[in-house]
């Protein structure tokens, strides 16, 4: 049993590092990124409707075995973004000078993010219960399936208005709940999978709501043909990455 917890708690610590050493990445030329930051919001957005459509949705209608129940939640999941969102919008009317105009999306983004990364360490958990190598093969998929994710969600939080290191950092922070959701999983032992079912579509539904109804409209603002097909590009590129990786998991 310690062999399996030291494993699960190894996962997450790596899982959590890659994601910053591959925000970091890019924070080293904030100006290019910068320039072309619709390209990451377009990755982002492909990204988010791919894991949602393609991971999330699919998988919890599997485990569910209650198609009423899950498309409820995903509504669910969808409203109460919304309600946070006009929540962080209240909030961001009643203190402007907070944070240098931060939008609401930013917060958003890191809410969702935070959510999803305590789920993947609850899968990458239960996943070593039941043996170290299918906790392995989990780690490996929530890796891929986080690179394109991370990427795009460091390039929202700079266009909502964070400062390079202070993006850098809350992401990272972020990127830790994995370790929350191990130590639930470790705790609550087999249990803790009928808990996913209930989690996954409610982070689908505000995977949805964030690509749909925050990153979009944003992208509506590039007039430019060669831009908007580059969006486009970007924006399908991020769905089949999210494709490929059914190839491993």
């Amino acid at each position: 049993m310690l062999t399996t917890y030291i494993y699960a708690f190894g996962s997450v610590m790596v899982v959590s590092l890659i994601s910053l050493v591959g925000v970091f990445a890019l924070s080293l030329r904030e100006e290019v990124l910068k320039k072309y930051i619709f390209v990451f919001i377009s990755l982002a957005v492909g990204a988010l409707l791919g894991d949602a459509f393609i991971h999330l949705i699919p998988e919890a209608f599997e485990d569910a075995g209650n198609p009423l129940l899950v498309s409820i939640l995903v509504i669910t999941g969808i409203l109460f973004f919304f309600i946070l969102e006009k929540f962080l919008h209240w909030h961001h009317h009643g203190d402007d000078t907070e944070e240098n105009h931060i939008h609401p999306v930013g917060k958003l983004v890191l809410f969702s993010d935070g959510v999803h990364n305590f789920i993947d360490g609850v899968i990458i958990g239960v996943s070593f219960l039941v043996s170290i190598p299918l906790g392995i093969a989990t780690t490996l998929a929530v890796i891929l399936h986080e690179i394109p994710q991370e990427i795009g969600d460091f390039a929202v939080l700079l266009h909502a208005g964070y400062t390079k290191a202070r993006a850098l950092w809350l992401n990272f922070l972020s990127a830790l709940l994995a370790i929350a959701g191990v130590i639930f999983a470790l705790i609550l032992g087999d249990v803790s999978e009928n808990f996913i079912v209930y989690f996954l579509p409610i982070a689908a539904g505000g995977f949805i709501y964030i690509a749909v109804a925050d990153l979009m409209p944003e992208l509506h603002k590039t007039k430019e043909a060669r831009y908007s097909l580059l969006q486009f590009v970007s924006l399908i590129f991020g769905i089949l990455l999210m494709i490929s990786l059914t190839l491993v998991e």
